[in-house]
Order: structure tokens, then sequence, then C-alpha cells
């Protein structure tokens, strides 16, 4: 038989399926889990230790789906398929991929050290290989942050931001750039130029040269009106 902690978790898990955390009340919770209201703050001490421990639930999952991912002797191919997992995983759970990385209250889920940690090892892999233009940590940072601002805005504004030519665009710009594998896509025209000029201020890599500020005047003069 399950404890009443497990039936709040589960309970709380179940209604994230169709809403955001905020809109999602204790009493629904407790009714759902069959539970008295204090229950709630004897187990999680109030709702923001109790989304937190959910959080950290997303994050296992989350991470048990990182680890599937598999290796191949092309570590930056893997970097690329690590990006594409996250943004899977974020778009079949949205509101649960806004609890966990768009925390509100002091307390924050302690996974994403974790997740932060997996990362690095895979772009330690391409150090080894000699293909990091930069360091670990720093190119770890700057591929996290992307990934998740490319996951949040398509949760946030699907119809302009959803796509997932925009997730493969940014993928390629921001890792393309800290490993010195950048491909030409014509697709993106202004949108790559700025991203791989973003990543180089960044990483502190050095400032855009002559060719690279031709590019991009050359992008914006040719990419029209947004």
């Amino acid at each position: 038989m399950s404890t009443a902690r497990e039936r709040i978790l589960e309970a709380t898990a179940e209604l994230l399926a169709t809403k955001d955390a905020p809109a999602i009340s204790t009493r629904a919770i407790c009714d759902r889990a069959k539970v008295g209201m204090p229950e709630i703050y004897r187990q999680f001490g109030d709702k923001e230790g109790l989304l937190t421990a959910v959080a950290d639930i997303g994050f296992e999952r989350f991470l048990a789906n990182k680890r599937r991912n598999p290796q191949t002797g092309d570590p930056v191919a893997d970097l690329r398929t690590a990006w594409d997992s996250h943004v899977a995983f974020a778009l079949r759970n949205p509101y649960l991929y806004r609890l966990m990385f768009t925390p509100t209250g002091e307390a924050k889920p302690q996974a994403i050290g974790e997740a932060q940690a997996l990362l690095l090892s895979a772009v330690e892999r391409c150090r080894d290989a000699g293909r990091l233009r930069t360091t670990p940590a720093l190119a770890c940072r700057s591929i996290l942050s992307a990934n998740v601002g490319v996951c949040l805005m398509a949760l946030s504004f699907p119809e302009l931001f959803g796509g997932l030519d925009i997730s493969q665009s940014v993928r390629d710009a921001v890792i393309g750039k800290v490993t010195g594998d950048e491909r030409e896509d014509t697709r993106i025209g202004a949108a790559t130029v700025l991203a791989q000029a973003l990543v180089a201020t960044l990483t502190g890599a050095a400032p855009a040269d002559e060719e690279t500020v031709t590019r991009l005047t050359h992008a914006l003069r040719t990419s029209g009106p947004a």
C-alpha cells in the first residue's frame, strides 16, 4: 500500500500533466491523494516544498532518459543527440518541465547539478577528442542555457518558436561554435550569425573579424522584416 507521501507526489504529478503548478490548488492535490490538508505540511513543509520534491522526481526521469542516449565515436554528434532528447522531454512534459527549470521559490531542485554534471561529461569527451574551443565548464553552461531557453520559448510561444527547425538551428550554432564544428545553414541567415556572435561573447572567444561583420551585415539586409 502506498504511503501518504507517495500518494501526494503521484497526485501532484498527475495534475501537472494538464496544468501549470501555480494553477494547481493544495485542495485539488489532497482530494486526488485522499489525504487531509495538514498532510501536505506534515510531509513537505508547504506547497513549495511539495513542488520542489516533484521537480526532483521530474529530474530523475529526465536524467534516466539522458543516460539512455547512445555514445558513439563522434562526441560532437552525441552532444546534438543530447540536445534533441532534452527538447523531446520538454515537449512531452511541458508543465513538469517548466516546474523543473523555472522554480519560483527559494528551494531549488537539487538534481540540476546532476544534469549539469552529465552534460559536462559529454563536453569533456569533446575536449579529449581535441574538439573543444573553450573550457568544458563554460561550454557546458552555454549549451545548457541555450537548450533550456529554446525549450521554454517553444512551450510559452509555440506558434512562434515551436518549430523543431528553430531548435536545430540554435543547437548547431551553439554547439558548432564551442566545438569548432560550425555548419552553414541558409535557413536562419541573420539568426545564425547573431547566435555565433553571442556564443563568442559568452565563451570569451576573439571579437568578430571583418568577415563575420560582413556576413552579419549581409544577412541582416537580406533577411527581410521580422
